[in-house]
Parts: C-alpha cells; structure tokens; sequence
C-alpha cells in the first residue's frame, strides 16, 4: 500500500492514473456513441434502448462510477498542466516552446474545460430536461418517455444543432492530444510504430467525432423526421 500511496503522489502515478481514467472514458464514449445511433433504426428501437438502460439496476452505480472517474481526469489533468507550467522556467525562449509543442498540446486544458462545459449542458439537456423542456415530456404510444421525438425536435433548432456539432469537434481536438498523450505515458512512442497508433487514434477519434455529429447533421438535412 505505501508504494501504491508513494507512486500516486509521483507526477509518473498521477500521469498512469490520468490515462486510465482518459482510457476509460473514451470506451464510454464509444458505448455512449453507439446506444444513440439507435435513433437511425426509428422511434421504438431507441426509445425501447432508453427504457431498457433507464431501468437497469446498476444504472446509478454507473452513472457515479463515471462521474468519479470524470472528476479524477479533470483534477489531475488541472493539476499536472498548472504543474507543468509553474516549472517552465521563466527566461524560456517563446519561439522555442512553440516548436516543441504542438496547437493541441497548448491548449489541451482549455479543450478540456470546453468539453466539461457542454457535458453539463448536456446533461441538463437530454438527462434532466431543462433546456427545451417542452420536448423532454413527450410520450411514446407505449407510455415510454419519447427519447427519439425529443431528440429529433431539438436538434431541429438550428442553435442547438450547431452547438452539439461544435462540441463534438472540440471533442475530437481534445481526444486527438489526448490519445497521443496516453500512448507516451503507456511506452508506446517508439519509431517503429508511432505511425500506426497516431492512426489508429486519429480513426478513434473520426469514429466518435463523426458518429455523434451523424446525428445532428441527419435531423438538420430531414433525413431523420420526427
């Protein structure tokens, strides 16, 4: 247990655990991802997958365990970037720095605070109901709540379309730094195959990017009616 304790208090323990969590929340994604594309397969299959995951048993132990782990990227992924530059030294060279690091590096904690900014206004959206409320009521033929019509009729607004579709597009700049960042923490950055994991990642990231800005774009241009 001491070491395990000493190891956590290391930046190399904080920065393991920061991937794992990082890990862990990209395969939620990727779950997450695709119990909305259900909304292609009409009303009754995702309005069925909504009541079904609604009803689980071990929903609420889900939903703390993900935000537990939600707060443990976000704390540390804070702590080690206020870490980090507090030990820059300060007669750095500008010009230098901006070599040596990437746009997606510079401002992987600025992304990171956009996406949590819009997984609250997510969640008041689609999970508490308060924005557009008028459409989180609605019920289905078979008494279910009608996950497909409120889904369908609020991304019909234009202004909340374009601002799930910006979100998504601040995800994949996130997860682009982010992946590449867990592959360095994990020993995978070796010549011999760095270019595979940067693509590996890089089709990770249009998967998610591209499969949850689908669903928008779908309802914006008809092809999902209500």
């Amino acid at each position: 247990m001491n070491r395990i304790a000493g190891l956590i208090s290391t930046s190399i323990g904080q920065k393991l655990i920061l991937a794992g969590s990082g890990l862990a929340l990209v395969g939620f994604l990727l779950v997450h991802m695709l119990g909305n594309l259900t909304i292609f397969q009409g009303r009754e299959a995702m309005n069925a997958y909504a009541y079904w995951l609604q009803g689980h048993p071990l929903l609420w132990l889900a939903r703390v365990g993900l935000i537990s782990v939600f707060l443990i990227h976000t704390t540390l992924a804070l702590k080690l970037a206020w870490e980090n530059h507090r030990s820059r030294p300060v007669a750095y060279h500008h010009a230098r720095a901006h070599q040596e690091s990437t746009m997606l590096s510079r401002y992987i904690a600025l992304t990171g605070l956009l996406v949590l900014s819009f997984l609250v206004y997510h969640v008041l959206h689609f999970t508490i109901g308060a924005v557009l409320p008028e459409y989180a009521r609605t019920i289905d033929s078979a008494g279910r709540h009608d996950v497909y019509s409120m889904v369908v009729r609020s991304f019909q607004v234009p202004a909340v379309a374009t601002a799930y579709l910006v979100a998504m597009t601040i995800l994949g700049l996130h997860l682009a730094h982010g992946l590449k960042s867990l592959a360095q923490t994990l020993g995978l950055h070796h010549e011999s195959y760095i270019g595979p994991i940067r693509i590996g990642a890089l089709v990770l990231c249009a998967v998610i990017v591209l499969g949850n800005a689908s669903i928008p774009l779908s309802v914006w241009m008809g092809w999902v009616q209500p």
